[in-house]
């Protein structure tokens, strides 16, 4: 969506067309008065979850590495 200004916005074709409904019908949500809405994200589980693909880079990039040392080592034993 394409921002105008003051909390309005249009369409764009990224986005595509509006689809208007009434709350609660068609699948659409249901707005309740007086709730905040509470974040869908777990922080501790994301956080878990971001430290294990940080590991699991710093694992690749290691072997990468290393392959990298020994095709250097064997490329200097062939002079």
């Amino acid at each position: 969506m394409k921002s105008l200004g003051g909390n309005l916005y249009i369409q764009t074709e990224a986005s595509g067309a509006p689809e208007i409904g009434a709350p609660g019908e068609n699948g659409f949500g249901v707005l309740q008065q007086g709730y905040l809405e509470m974040s869908n994200v777990n922080v501790v589980e994301e956080m878990v979850n971001m430290i294990i693909a940080q590991r699991a880079y710093e694992v690749n990039s290691k072997s990468i590495q290393t392959s990298d040392d020994m095709l250097s080592r064997v490329n200097q034993l062939k002079r």
